[in-house]
């Protein structure tokens, strides 16, 4: 039997206490430039979220106007796009399920109601999320976000 021994040679070099603090402090420096940026993504995506939301209102409700010859009252409100309206002019050709594919009607992305108004001060309707304070108005993350200012 042939045993053959191997030596490791224990020179390797680690690397210094000061090495790691120049690493240490790189990432530091990089984790608070990249940091401050990434957090105001969630808001962003949110307002994104409420326009996509929208746009998918207004299609639901242009369906409903092919079917129905008109948009629902602001007293329906967009509760006639899942269930048929029993007040004001109730529709004669209302799709049996209702205009939305999950049918239910969604929140905006900080949980409120959507705002709708029929005839509306912009358009023939007015769909509006109050952004993340829920009150008419704001700037920056607390802006409304309103189906005529949509492209």
């Amino acid at each position: 039997m042939n045993t053959k021994i191997l030596f490791i040679k224990n020179d390797t070099r680690g690397f210094t206490l000061i090495e790691l603090m120049v690493v240490i402090v790189i990432l530091g420096i990089l984790a608070g430039l990249i940091v401050p940026r990434i957090m105001g993504r969630p808001e962003e995506a949110k307002q994104l979220k409420a326009m996509i939301q929208i746009e998918s209102l207004e299609t639901a409700l242009k369906l409903y106007k092919l079917d129905t010859g008109a948009y629902p009252s602001t007293e329906q409100g967009l509760q006639a796009l899942v269930e048929k309206a029993s007040t004001g002019i109730i529709p004669k050709k209302w799709r049996e399920g209702g205009y939305l594919e999950k049918g239910k009607l969604p929140k905006d992305p900080w949980g409120n109601e959507f705002i709708y108004l029929s005839p509306g001060v912009h358009g023939e309707c007015d769909i509006i999320s109050y952004g993340s304070d829920g009150v008419s108005g704001g700037e920056g993350k607390n802006q409304d976000i309103n189906n005529w200012d949509i492209e």
